[in-house]
């Protein structure tokens, strides 16, 4: 099979791990005989460098004539100063918004190699932790009516949280095949005692719950779910919840598992085109130095090739590959606790290293 690619570096670290997946792409193709036609886009800083925009109209334009996009990381402290507008990542709401990528998959994996990096109580994660947050992405207060006014207490910001029907039962319809596939459980996750927005998106959910009775619902509110994940992360299979939510449990929730350097993640549309990026941001303080942790942006290389390419073998086969990587005690500076047994590697080493699993 032949698949065409568009690929996004980005900044800071985007460009180093974003080559170390492609190595690992390019073994995946040698193996089970397919081909990856890649081709290059600018987005966030590196586009406003080269031509004053985040996100140039070329850019949406070849990611909508591509199968699939693989996006590095967008950002800076080079860009800080810019006003709101105009920032790096201004371009990722865009190609939410353009590409239609409203489902959005962050697996929160405890790999058992990193089980010591996990800054819970070991008895709170005996056994691991497998938690996958399902985040609608295209509405909510992020993309809400915004502005400026004044009051009797001076200018005024506002941002209004907004949820159509629709848009909460096509999020939940993703979150609940997706648990029907794993262990059958969904927490979905709003401000109900407070919030009109959040009690819409409950009575659609529990409307939408009635179509997959395998499926087990409870609903959690925002603040009792950020608790519950850091006292008790075991009793969460999916978390289902909306966009500003779910940008901040899924922080959370990565953090938990040891290392934001592993942690991949998935923005889907219908049809299962994606958009697929790892979690961490650019750390351009680190950018350069062959010191960034390449897996989570491989991993998200993985979840492109299940989830749009539905290869689910190749899939296998690359997740695999980190594992047996991370089983020898081979770890990047973000995964080193100091042991004799590690065996410190750097960005490129490890994509090699990976890519040599497969």
């Amino acid at each position: 099979m032949r698949y065409k690619i568009a690929v996004i570096s980005g900044d800071g670290i985007g460009p180093e791990v974003m080559a170390e997946a492609l190595r690992v792409l390019d073994r995946v193709g040698e193996q089970f005989g397919h081909e990856f036609d890649y081709t290059t886009a600018l987005a966030g800083g590196a586009a406003i460098d080269a031509c004053g925009n985040s996100l140039p109209q070329e850019t949406i334009d070849l990611c909508k004539r591509s199968d699939a996009v693989l996006l590095g990381a967008i950002g800076g402290w080079k860009w800080d100063n810019l006003p709101g507008e105009q920032r790096p990542e201004r371009a990722l709401l865009g190609l939410r918004k353009e590409l239609a990528l409203f489902a959005n998959l962050r697996p929160a994996i405890l790999f058992e190699e990193l089980a010591d990096a996990c800054p819970l109580r070991p008895e709170l994660t005996a056994g691991g932790l497998d938690v996958l947050i399902v985040r609608e992405l295209t509405g909510g207060i992020y993309f809400g009516e915004r502005g400026y006014k004044d009051t009797p207490l001076g200018r005024a910001a506002y941002d209004v949280e907004q949820y159509a029907e629709e848009e909460v039962r096509r999020i939940a319809h993703v979150a609940f095949s997706m648990a029907g596939k794993r262990s059958g459980r969904v927490t979905s996750v709003d401000k109900a005692n407070v919030l009109e927005s959040s009690r819409l998106w409950r009575e659609i959910v529990t409307e939408v719950a009635a179509g997959y009775p395998e499926v087990a619902l409870n609903h959690m509110y925002v603040d009792n779910t950020a608790m519950q994940l850091v006292c008790a992360p075991q009793q969460f299979d999916v978390i289902l919840t909306g966009n500003m939510f779910g940008d901040i449990l899924s922080d959370e929730a990565s953090m938990i598992t040891g290392s934001i350097g592993v942690l991949p993640s998935a923005s889907l549309s219908t049809g299962n085109f994606g958009l697929y990026e790892p979690v961490h941001g650019s750390a351009p303080d680190i950018a350069g130095q062959n010191k960034a942790n390449p897996m989570a942006m491989i991993l998200s290389a993985a979840m492109m090739l299940r989830y749009t390419f539905g290869l689910a073998k190749e899939a296998d086969a690359v997740e695999t590959a980190v594992k047996r990587v991370l089983q020898k005690g081979c770890r990047t500076p973000d995964l080193c606790r100091g042991e004799s047994t590690e065996r410190k590697i750097g960005t490129a080493e490890a994509g090699q290293l990976i890519a040599g699993e497969i």
